[in-house]
């Protein structure tokens, strides 16, 4: 199988070291593609692969294209793979609103009215879904959390003791994203509440989804969400320390959702920007017959002391972590604790043998229509909104 790898950013990175991890399924990394030539041909000469000029150029000489590129690149790559045939990896945020095509440098989210960001979403998404089943390709939604070794015992459990779900919370939070253009909705599609709590939402519909086919051979899909968003690090009253990011343009820094299902069970995410310390990554689920924490960051499988931080200088022991003296939860090896290590091993078996990946196209449009009515939801300061998934085909 061969892949090729579109963005050679953070993602594209840990995504080259997850694909040469692969067992089972025959691997070979062709090469990368990237709008800027600098940072192609670094990330090609680095990992012994080729650098492509364009997106074309890879698709012609691979199998399955993994996009790793900003978001509001992820349709056009996608409905271009699918044109040629070609499987297609598209991380997350699945897709958004990013604005008109003409003047998009100078767009700016304000004033923007959310209901109509939600109807340009499902415009976006039914091209793609359309492309994808038109061609028969498989789409991998790179939902790593669906994919963490906690998560996915949480997932056995439910299967296996006919759980029914009523009650989850997750969070995603730390102190800023390192793409320099996330702060910017003309390239993220939002803030906190999409580029962070994708990640928890993701998880909670995937596990409300495993229990509804486990009992009743179809999915439990979201029906209304209500939300805030806010701008905390904006506020004139904001005392800047130095620890957090605060250069966000046109999006929010903190967030937050509930979500009821069609069989009137809830989940509720929490996002942010704010936190200091690492990435706090979580799930709860209470179930009426248990109840379960699901950790994928931090995870306390190593607990290391440094007493000033120099030991350890240029060795890598979590990511976001703000300092590395005293305490500190150190990864042993985060591709595996967060999932993204399962996540390529399940695209790569499913591609292989023609199936459907446990996060795909499904997924994807779920967890993005679900955050799209919670923007609407935000703007109408809380009012409960009905979540558009008959607009969806499952």
């Amino acid at each position: 199988m061969r892949v090729g790898i579109a963005g050679a950013g953070a993602a594209g990175k840990f995504h080259f070291e997850c694909w040469k991890r692969i067992h089972s399924v025959s691997i070979e990394v062709i090469g990368v593609t990237d709008i800027s030539l600098e940072s192609r041909e670094r990330f090609a000469k680095r990992r012994g692969i080729r650098a492509f000029s364009s997106l074309d150029e890879l698709l012609s000489a691979v199998d399955v294209v993994d996009v790793c590129v900003p978001p509001y690149a992820h349709e056009e790559m996608i409905v271009r793979a699918a044109e040629v045939g070609k499987d297609a990896i598209v991380e997350k945020p699945f897709t958004g609103y990013f604005g008109p095509s003409e003047g998009h440098d100078e767009f700016r989210a304000y004033g923007v009215p959310r209901s109509k960001m939600l109807s340009e979403v499902i415009a976006s998404m039914k091209r793609i879904e359309e492309a994808v089943k038109r061609s028969g390709i498989i789409l991998g939604y790179a939902e790593n959390l669906v994919y963490g070794p906690a998560l996915q015992k949480e997932r056995e459990i439910v299967e296996k003791s006919g759980a029914q779900i009523l009650r989850m919370i997750g969070e995603e939070a730390h102190n800023g994203s390192a793409s320099p253009v996330y702060g910017m909705w003309r390239f993220s599609g939002g803030g906190s509440l999409i580029g962070k709590g994708c990640h928890p939402l993701g998880a909670i519909l995937y596990l409300k989804r495993v229990e509804g086919i486990a009992r009743d051979g179809k999915p439990i899909r979201p029906r209304t969400v209500s939300a805030r968003v806010h701008e905390i690090t904006r506020l004139d009253t904001y005392q800047d320390k130095g620890f957090l990011r605060t250069d966000y343009d046109d999006v929010e820094d903190y967030g937050f959702m509930h979500v009821v299902f069609e069989d009137g069970t809830i989940g509720d995410v929490v996002t942010s920007e704010l936190v200091l310390g690492g990435i706090s990554d979580w799930v709860e689920v209470c179930a009426n017959n248990h109840r379960a924490r699901c950790r994928m960051s931090p995870t306390n499988l190593v607990d290391g002391y440094y007493p000033s931080g120099e030991e350890v200088r240029d060795i890598y022991l979590m990511e976001k972590i703000s300092t590395q003296e005293g305490w500190v939860n150190t990864a042993p090896d985060e591709n595996w604790t967060m999932g993204y290590q399962s996540e390529m091993q399940d695209f790569a078996e499913s591609i292989n043998a023609r199936t459907q990946p446990q996060s795909g196209l499904p997924l994807a449009i779920d967890t993005t229509l679900t955050i799209y009515a919670a923007y609407v939801s935000a703007e109408q300061r809380g009012t409960e909104v009905d979540i558009p998934i008959e607009e969806s085909v499952e």
